[in-house]
C-alpha cells in the first residue's frame, strides 16, 4: 500500500486530470443525449478550467522529493516540479483567453475541453519523462489529441487538410523515433535515460558497428524532436497546420507545446548525450541557422495572421536550440528564460488577434489578414499601441523583454564560441524588425478601403492581455529575479 502511495504521491496532479477528463466525458455524453438537453460546451468549458486551477493547487501544495517512479520511466526533480506550475498556469490563461471565442465560432462539440485536458497530461507526462519507450509513449498520446484538434472544424475543407497532413507527417515522424529508440537498445540494451547516461559517459568508440549504431539512433531521434518542435528543416507542416487549425488551437500549439519538448531535449542531449555534443552540437547548429534564415525570410510574404507567426515561431525555435549549444546548465537556464518570454509573448499575440473582430454587412468575422489591421490607431488606439510595443519586443528593442531573452541566448552563443552564427543572427535580427515594423506602419499610417464596425475588446482577452502587456513592459526592472528562478529551474541538470 505504501509502495503505491510513494509511486502516486508526484503524479497526484496527473491522476487528477486523467480521473477528471474521463468523468467530464461521461457527464457530457449522457446529458448531450438527454432529450431536450443541449450540449453543454459553456458548462464543460468552465469544468475544465476548474480542473487547471485546481490541479494547479494540487501542484503547488506538493512538498518536493526528488524521486525516480514507475521503474525509472519518470522522474521527479527541480525541473520537473517548476515547469509544471509554468505550464498549468498557462493552460488556464490560455483558456481564459478563449473561452469566448469558442462561444462566438460555434465550436459546439463538448470533447474539445476534453481533448484539451488530455494534452494537458500529455504535456505533463512529458515533462516528466526518463525513458525512451515512456517518451515514445507519451509523445504519441500528445500527438493523437493533436491530430484530432487540428481538424476539429469538421466543416471546414482547410481544417481536415491540416489535420490530415499533421498526422502523415506526424506519423512519418514517430517512425523515426521509434526507429532511433530501437537502434540505441538493439546496441546498448538500454532505454532508461540515467542508465544511458551511466553507460556512455566517457566510451570508447572503438567498435564501428556500435558507435555508427549510436550515431545513427541519436541523429533519428533528433530528426523527430526537431520535427515536433517544428525546427528547420522539418518545419514544412507548421504554416498549414497553423493557418487551418481554429483561431484558439493554433493558439495552443504555438504555446503549450514548444516547453516540454525543448525539456526532452534537455535530458536526451545534456544529461545523457553529454559525451556527444561534439556531434549534436552541429546538428544543432545546422537547425538553427535553417530556422532563423527560413522563418525570418518566409515571414515576408505571408499575408495572413496565422501563417505569419508560424514562420515568427520557427525563427523563435532557432533561439530556443541555440542556447543550448554550451550544453551546461547556464544553457538550459537561459533557454528556459527564452521560452518563457516567448510563451507571454504569443498569449499577448494571440489575446490581440482574437479581439479583432469585425462586422459588416449583417456578420461578424474574425481578422485573418495582415492589411485588416489597417488604420487600428483610429478604430481602436489602446490595442494599437500595446500591439506595437509587444511587437518591439518580438525584434528585440530595449529595455523590452525579448531584448534580455536574445541578448542572453547570444552571450551563450559566443561562450560556446559561435561567433560566425551569433554575427548571422544579429543580421537577421536586424532584417526581422523590417516586417514587424511594417505592422506598426500599417497600424497607424496606412488608410482602409472600406471601414467597418470593429468589436469591443471582451474583458477576459484585456486582463489576459494586460497581465502579459505588464509583464513584457517591467521584466526589466526584476531581471536579475527571473535570472534566478530560472537558474532554479535548471539546477536538476547540475552535473
Amino acid at each position: 500500500m505504501y509502495y503505491i502511495l510513494y509511486e502516486l504521491y508526484p503524479i497526484i496532479p496527473e491522476t487528477f486530470i486523467a480521473g477528471s477528463s474521463c468523468i467530464l466525458l461521461i457527464y457530457g455524453v449522457f446529458f448531450s443525449l438527454s432529450k431536450g438537453k443541449p450540449l453543454l460546451i459553456k458548462n464543460i468549458g468552465f469544468l475544465s478550467l476548474q480542473v487547471a486551477v485546481l490541479s494547479f493547487v494540487l501542484s503547488f501544495s506538493q512538498e518536493f522529493y526528488f524521486i525516480a517512479i514507475w521503474k525509472d520511466c519518470m522522474i521527479n526533480d527541480y525541473f520537473t516540479q517548476d515547469t509544471k506550475y509554468i505550464l498549468i498556469l498557462f493552460f488556464i490563461l490560455w483558456g481564459y483567453l478563449t473561452f469566448s471565442y469558442n462561444i462566438s465560432e460555434k465550436i459546439n462539440s463538448f470533447e474539445y475541453w476534453i481533448l484539451k485536458l488530455l494534452s494537458l497530461l500529455a504535456i505533463l507526462l512529458i515533462l516528466q519523462a526518463n525513458d525512451l519507450l515512456f517518451i515514445y509513449l507519451v509523445i504519441e498520446l500528445q500527438s493523437l489529441v493533436f491530430y484530432i484538434l487540428a481538424s476539429f472544424k469538421r466543416t471546414s475543407e482547410f481544417s481536415t487538410e491540416s489535420g490530415l497532413k499533421y498526422f502523415v507527417l506526424g506519423a512519418f515522424s514517430s517512425a523515426l523515433l521509434l526507429f532511433g529508440i530501437s537502434l540505441i537498445y538493439a546496441l546498448t540494451g538500454l532505454t532508461n535515460l540515467s542508465d544511458l547516461s551511466k553507460f556512455l559517459t566517457g566510451i570508447l568508440m572503438e567498435d564501428i558497428l556500435l558507435s555508427t549504431g549510436i550515431f545513427s539512433g541519436l541523429i533519428l531521434i533528433l530528426g523527430s524532436l526537431l520535427f515536433k518542435l517544428s525546427a528547420a528543416p522539418f518545419h514544412m507542416w507548421s504554416p498549414d497546420v497553423y493557418e487551418g487549425s481554429p483561431t484558439s488551437v493554433t493558439a495552443f500549439f504555438s504555446i503549450m507545446p514548444k516547453l516540454p519538448i525543448l525539456s526532452l531535449f534537455y535530458r536526451f542531449l545534456i544529461f545523457s548525450f553529454h559525451d556527444f555534443i561534439n556531434i549534436w552540437s552541429i546538428i544543432l547548429l545546422v537547425s538553427v541557422f535553417l530556422s532563423i534564415l527560413v522563418g525570418t525570410l518566409s515571414a515576408f510574404s505571408q499575408k495572413k495572421w496565422k501563417r505569419f507567426f508560424s514562420y515568427s515561431s520557427i525563427t523563435h525555435v532557432g533561439f530556443f536550440l541555440l542556447a543550448m549549444l554550451l550544453g551546461d546548465m547556464e544553457s538550459i537556464s537561459n533557454s528556459i528564460f527564452y521560452v518563457i518570454i516567448y510563451l507571454s509573448t504569443m498569449l499577448s499575440i494571440f489575446s490581440i488577434i482574437l479581439s479583432i473582430r469585425f462586422f459588416n454587412y449583417n456578420y461578424h468575422y474574425q481578422t485573418r489578414y495582415l492589411n485588416e489591421i489597417n488604420n487600428l490607431s483610429k478604430i481602436n488606439p489602446t490595442i494599437a499601441i500595446m500591439f506595437s510595443i509587444i511587437l518591439f519586443s518580438m525584434a528585440g528593442v530595449p529595455p523590452l523583454a525579448g531584448f534580455f531573452a536574445k541578448f542572453f541566448v547570444l552571450l551563450c552563443a559566443l561562450q560556446a564560441g559561435a561567433v560566425g552564427i551569433s554575427i548571422f543572427i544579429v543580421l537577421m535580427s536586424c532584417i526581422a524588425c523590417f516586417y514587424y515594423i511594417k505592422l506598426i506602419k500599417m497600424m497607424y499610417f496606412n488608410t482602409r478601403v472600406r471601414w467597418s464596425i470593429s468589436y469591443p475588446i471582451n474583458k477576459s482577452n484585456a486582463l489576459i492581455l494586460s497581465i502579459n502587456f505588464i509583464f513584457l513592459l517591467i521584466l526589466f526592472y526584476e531581471i536579475e529575479f527571473f535570472s534566478i528562478i530560472t537558474h532554479w529551474i535548471s539546477l536538476a541538470f547540475l552535473n
